[in-house]
């Protein structure tokens, strides 16, 4: 399973995301997509963690704070089909 986060600023990097989602359990991984033409982040990224009681403890913490002069949106990602 892992984390949808959206809203991120545009200057985000997956060091950040990894930093901020690390004070809740092992960041097993961050993807952070970028547009293909322009190459810049498109404002959202999927974090893995090691547990899903980690992954519990982030969405609560972080969903709807304000980061980066953002306000996260964090849940669960939808798989992918």
């Amino acid at each position: 399973m892992s984390i949808y986060v959206g809203n991120l600023s545009f200057a985000v990097t997956s060091d950040d995301i990894t930093q901020v989602f690390s004070e809740y359990g092992t960041v097993k991984s961050v993807s952070v997509p970028a547009d293909r033409e322009t190459g810049k982040m498109r404002g959202f990224a999927f974090v893995e963690m090691g547990a899903e009681t980690e992954e519990t403890a982030a969405i609560e913490a972080l969903d709807g704070v304000e980061w980066m002069e953002r306000t996260l949106r964090v849940n669960k990602a939808k798989p992918r089909w």
